[in-house]
């Protein structure tokens, strides 16, 4: 076997291999003899076909067999002869002509790019020391409370935090909205739901008032006919109604579900849930922030072929959220383009740097991930168990762990630098 190599591409490589005829003759009379002692042909016997009946029935075909597979066996000899990394499967094709004594095809391949990592040390990472004051944790049950809020109808004026029950009809130059019609819509006011023209026609009005105002629509509205335009509404007003908050005390805990422990107990919940918020978005916060710095210190070339695997990949899984069978309404793949080249320009760096630097997972952190994602599952402890005894749910999960030891690592490594902020201010940033 004579093999070639050529350049084609920054990742890209061209295989030529020549095979001579004779070994492919071998093989293909060692296969139709095989075959003769088996063949069924009509007017003899098994295994006493003559041989050039066999080859007259089969020979193409046996031909075609025993190309099929030297060309597969000779490219992986060949790939591993030159010490070549395929990123995917190859485009194999076979040339014409020769001189009679070889057989030639070529093999079109992307090969993995060449990773030295570069630049790990100054990785720059702000991260973020978040405090939780008193003021956060009562901010956080006024949420709750307002979750738990009742409404009494006033005879006063509308104004923010109200909520305002009307109907709605919209024209725009004097012809009716397709969809501008509203009935007993509740609004709050200052909550954004409406435009803020609609919001401001809604204050100072009282139940039983029927009004006309104009809302101005954004250019970048999300209904491509109303951008920009002005459209007039007349609202006819139900009900004003005020909000009433539960009191801070133990029928509030009871209300979320705390059956022992009254407020204090409350209080001592939504801190630690808040602490696990403000820890889960610190963790991706600090994850961007490598990522991208990884980046920016080793740009590299990603073959096609993975970039290519990933847009299917994730388009295949956007399907599936959205509930779309039809793959003709399936999201454009062109969409995926930028997020897959950037994952798999991630992959092959984090890769990399778990190969440098030796790093695997241990049982004891597969368990202590999953403790963490399970944990707020009604049987956290049975989950786990489920996933530990489960060797292909475990092989899901090790690359997760696997990546973020890498993460933690580039982290340690890094130039770090903390800042205090408050959990509002954090959390709302």
């Amino acid at each position: 076997m004579q093999v070639t190599v050529e350049s084609t591409g920054k990742l890209e490589r061209k295989l030529r291999v020549e095979l001579p005829v004779e070994r492919i003759e071998k093989e293909v009379d060692s296969r139709l003899k095989s075959l003769a002692r088996t063949a069924k042909i009509k007017g003899f016997r098994p295994g006493k076909v003559p041989a050039r009946i066999v080859k007259q029935r089969f020979g193409k075909q046996v031909r075609e067999e025993v190309l099929a597979d030297l060309m597969q066996k000779s490219y992986s000899d060949a790939v591993m002869q030159e010490n070549l990394n395929p990123a995917g499967a190859p485009q194999i094709q076979q040339q014409d002509g020769g001189d009679g004594e070889s057989f030639t095809f070529t093999a079109t391949l992307e090969v993995m790019p060449d990773v030295e990592l570069k630049g790990l040390d100054k990785i720059s990472i702000d991260q973020p020391d978040v405090t939780i004051g008193d003021k956060d944790l009562a901010a956080m049950i006024d949420k709750l409370r307002q979750q738990k809020a009742t409404w009494s109808a006033i005879d006063g004026a509308s104004k923010e935090g109200d909520r305002v029950v009307c109907d709605f009809t919209g024209t725009l130059k004097g012809e009716e909205l397709e969809g501008g019609r509203g009935s007993s819509v509740p609004v709050i006011l200052g909550q954004g739901q409406m435009l803020p023209d609609f919001e401001k026609g809604l204050t100072g009005v009282k139940a039983g008032d029927q009004t006309t105002f104009k809302v101005k629509f954004p250019r970048d509205y999300k209904v491509e006919d109303l951008q920009g335009q002005t459209v007039e509404f007349e609202v006819v007003v139900h009900s004003v109604e005020e909000t009433s908050l539960p009191p801070v005390d133990d029928a509030l805990a009871e209300m979320f579900n705390v059956e022992e422990g009254g407020i204090k107990r409350f209080r001592k919940d939504v801190r630690e849930n808040m602490e696990r918020e403000a820890e889960q978005k610190v963790k991706a916060h600090i994850r961007e922030q490598i990522m991208d710095g990884l980046i920016k210190a080793n740009p590299i070339d990603i073959p096609q072929t993975m970039k290519h695997q990933e847009m299917h990949a994730m388009q295949h899984e956007a399907m599936r959220r959205l509930g779309i069978e039809d793959h003709d309404q399936a999201p454009p793949l062109a969409n995926f383009e930028e997020t897959a080249e950037k994952r798999v320009r991630l992959g092959l760096l984090i890769r990399q740097l778990i190969v440098d630097q030796g790093i695997s997972v241990s049982q004891q952190q597969v368990r202590a991930h999953l403790e963490e994602m399970c944990s707020g599952y009604e049987n956290p402890d049975a989950m786990v168990d489920m996933y530990m005894n489960n060797p292909k749910l475990l092989e899901q999960v090790e690359p997760t762990v696997l990546e973020q030891l890498a993460i933690d690592w580039l982290a340690e490594n890094g130039k770090s630098k903390s800042q205090q902020v408050s959990f509002t201010d954090y959390m709302d940033s």
